[in-house]
């Protein structure tokens, strides 16, 4: 199975609760009015869209329609699909230009951050990059032992030491590690506790003050992991992270498993923080770089050329 149509049916459910019930809406409209749209907006909020993102969506589907003269409501199917795949698009390329590039990534216990990990560092690995992972969650022994697992799975290289340790201590050792053998990407697993964000921004502050003292003008991305399964949770968690961490964008995962699939939209329209990778399967290479044309495509379940 092609990764495209993996997305389409990772969005199975999320496209029969969102675009199934404005398919519907569609046919039993007779022509394009003030109450369709009213209907479409209702849909899309519930859809965990959000009312913002919502009603942007709406009013540019009202100029759409306007401009090009539709008339017939299942025209707007069609229309949706761009509407969202623009919205979504900018900002979703990693920056990776550097070698060795860092990856930072948080997020709170639960949503797949190791596991993410693994699964990039063995993209990365697939595309012939060489890979270290740089084991600084030492708050919970269970990460770092799940971490050199991934490790051995993907065949990157880690750094560890034992729990309770000095996470900017872990991502120094790291780097050195990195230049020694040649690292192109430093992938560094952190502590995404949001119950004491004085600490989690003091630790993140000492990861990055080391970073920038040993890597200068190194590409570095702070990325967020999210699961797609609480919806608008997802948007409060980003809204938190993005003031405490400065993410510069999101990994969602556990896309398969939910149909709240819209937050992708609220979390990039609201909060300008773009998607940089999904998860659509428990498979490696189910973890995927966000392209946001086959994601519109794949949820309104437009053919597509693998």
């Amino acid at each position: 199975m092609g990764f495209f149509a993996k997305i389409k049916e990772g969005l199975k459910k999320t496209r029969d609760t969102i675009v199934g019930k404005i398919d519907s809406v569609l046919k039993s409209f007779t022509k394009i009015d003030e109450n369709l749209f009213e209907e479409l907006e209702e849909i899309l909020i519930m859809g965990d869209v959000g009312m913002t993102t919502a009603e942007k969506i709406c009013n540019e589907l009202r100029a759409r329609v306007k401009k090009e003269g539709v008339t017939d409501p299942e025209k707007i199917h069609d229309l949706l699909a761009d509407v969202i795949s623009e919205m979504l698009s900018g900002g979703q390329e990693l920056d990776i230009s550097t070698k060795p590039s860092v990856i930072l990534v948080i997020g709170v216990n639960g949503v797949g951050k190791t596991t993410t990990i693994g699964k990039m560092a063995a993209n990365f690995i697939r595309q012939g990059k060489k890979v270290t992972l740089a084991a600084a969650d030492t708050f919970r022994a269970a990460a770092i032992d799940q971490l050199q697992i991934w490790a051995d799975r993907s065949g990157a290289d880690i750094v560890k030491q034992g729990e309770g340790a000095d996470p900017a201590a872990v991502v120094f050792d790291s780097i050195s590690s990195a230049k020694a053998k040649g690292s192109d990407i430093i992938i560094v697993d952190t502590a995404g506790r949001l119950h004491n964000k004085k600490n989690l921004m003091g630790e993140l502050e000492k990861i990055n003050r080391i970073i920038d003292r040993e890597l200068p003008g190194a590409a570095k991305e702070v990325l967020l992991v999210l699961d797609a399964t609480t919806g608008q949770n997802a948007v409060n968690q980003t809204k938190e992270f993005k003031t405490a961490a400065g993410i510069t964008g999101i990994v969602l995962t556990k896309l398969d498993g939910t149909a709240k699939g819209g937050v992708v939209l609220a979390i990039k329209e609201e909060l300008d923080v773009p998607v940089k990778y999904i998860g659509v399967g428990e498979q490696i290479d189910d973890l995927q770089p966000f392209n946001p044309d086959e994601f519109a495509k794949a949820l309104f379940a437009v053919d597509n050329k693998e």
